[in-house]
């Protein structure tokens, strides 16, 4: 299992074991609110908005704050502030590179938070386009490796069109092109298989290797910027190593 796929785990489980669940609650609503707005409120031609409301569901989101979200974004009720999606691009120290996407109701509130957490760890806000072109938009699924016969969803996976497939001691996770994220999801559901996470992720095309103090100060950043409301996910080009993940854990 890659130091990733670890980092991931552990902050999946304090995620779920979360005192702030309110926080995850706000971030996930926001996510089903801009979707149904996008695309509608039905699940079957709305991809974004069944993936928002699968994320939500695996997240243990009460039945009738998806279905409140989903109304808030069709504009059946008007309760709620107007929010709107940003990804801003920038630089994490050491020069690794960070996209962060926001879903905000304040613009303003959302760039000045960001801009002035990287600048006190050394890093800077960059212009449109300065990072995006090192990443690539993926499928990606989360699977626990427990009970589960990796060889089947090796070919399973493989069939339905992932290009990578990482069989950890505790997960398993698959990598795909964006068309065939369903493909995928049908495959798994037909097998009953339930993943712990599913999403569109931003992958880096190439990783950044670093000592393991300047991984681990990069890494604790990263979470900085997760903790910020209106911050919804952080993707970097950062190589993240077991001994990295083990000194985070020592120092919480």
């Amino acid at each position: 299992m890659s130091g990733h796929s670890k980092w991931a785990t552990i902050k999946r489980k304090k995620g779920a074991a979360d005192a702030k669940r309110g926080q995850v609650f706000t971030r996930l609503t926001r996510e089903i609110v801009l979707a149904a707005r996008e695309g509608g409120g039905e699940l079957e031609s709305n991809f974004k908005l069944r993936l928002a409301v699968e994320k939500a569901k695996s997240n243990n989101m009460p039945k009738d704050n998806i279905e409140r979200a989903i109304r808030r974004g069709t504009g059946e009720d008007r309760e709620g502030v107007a929010l709107e999606q940003i990804l801003y691009e920038g630089y994490a120290s050491h020069g690794v590179a960070l996209l962060i996407e926001c879903v905000t109701d304040n613009r303003n509130r959302a760039v000045a938070d960001v801009r002035r957490l990287l600048t006190r760890a050394g890093g800077s806000l960059g212009e449109t386009g300065s990072v995006a072109w090192q990443f690539q938009r993926k499928a990606y699924f989360a699977l626990p490796a427990e009970g589960i016969n990796s060889d089947q969803v090796f070919e399973m996976a493989v069939e339905a069109g992932a290009d990578d497939v990482v069989i950890g001691e505790d997960v398993i996770e698959i990598y795909a092109p964006v068309e065939s994220f369903k493909a995928i999801g049908e495959r798994l559901a037909r097998a009953k298989i339930t993943p712990e996470e599913t999403s569109l992720r931003m992958e880096p095309q190439q990783r950044m290797t670093l000592g393991m103090d300047e991984t681990v100060q990069v890494m604790k950043v990263i979470e900085s910027l997760e903790e910020l409301d209106d911050v919804q996910a952080v993707y970097s080009n950062l190589q993240i190593t077991d001994e990295a993940v083990a000194a985070m854990e020592a120092a919480e």
